[in-house]
C-alpha cells in the first residue's frame, strides 16, 4: 500500500538509502531531514510503499516541485528506491504512477529525474515506464567549510 511518508519511517528509509543507493547517512540526520521535508508539503512530496501484512516499508519516493524561469513547473524525482528483497514486484512502478497522478492533479505535464550513469537496471526500469534520456551532463559540486 502506498501512503504518505511519516517521521516514523526514517529508520526504514535510512536503511534503504544505505543498502540500495549507497548513501551511508545516519538515522538521526535522516530523521531531521524527513521532519524538515514533511514541513514543506507544497514543495516536497514523499510516499512510502508499506507491505500490508508485515507493515514493513519496502520502498519510497521523494520528489520536489521543480520551477525555473525557462520551464513550466514539473516534478523532479530526488529519490526512488525499493528494498532489494521486494524488487520486481511493481513497487517502484506504483510509486512512480502515484507521482504522475499527483503531477496531473496539480496541472503539471512533466516529471523529470536524474539517474547515475552506472545504474543501468534503473535506466531500463524508467524506459519501461516511458521515460527517455534527453540530456548528457556532468554534475559539479563543492564542499563548503
Amino acid at each position: 500500500m502506498i501512503r504518505k511518508c511519516q517521521v516514523a519511517d526514517s529508520a526504514a528509509i535510512q536503511k534503504i538509502n544505505k543498502t540500495e543507493l549507497g548513501y551511508d547517512y545516519s538515522v538521526e540526520k535522516t530523521t531531521i531531514n524527513i521532519k524538515r521535508l514533511l514541513n514543506d508539503p507544497k514543495h516536497h512530496y514523499l510516499w512510502v510503499f508499506e507491505d500490508e501484512n508485515t507493515k514493513k516499508v519496502e520502498g519510497y519516493l521523494h520528489a520536489e516541485i521543480f520551477e525555473e524561469t525557462y520551464f513550466d513547473p514539473m516534478f523532479n524525482v530526488l529519490a526512488l528506491a525499493v528494498d532489494s528483497s521486494a524488487q520486481k514486484k511493481g513497487i517502484g512502478s506504483q510509486l512512480m504512477h502515484t507521482l504522475e497522478k499527483q503531477a496531473k492533479d496539480l496541472g503539471m505535464n512533466e516529471v523529470r529525474l536524474n539517474s547515475g550513469e552506472f545504474r543501468l537496471g534503473a535506466h531500463k526500469f524508467y524506459e519501461k515506464l516511458g521515460y527517455t534520456s534527453n540530456k548528457m551532463q556532468k554534475r559539479f559540486g563543492k564542499t563548503l567549510k
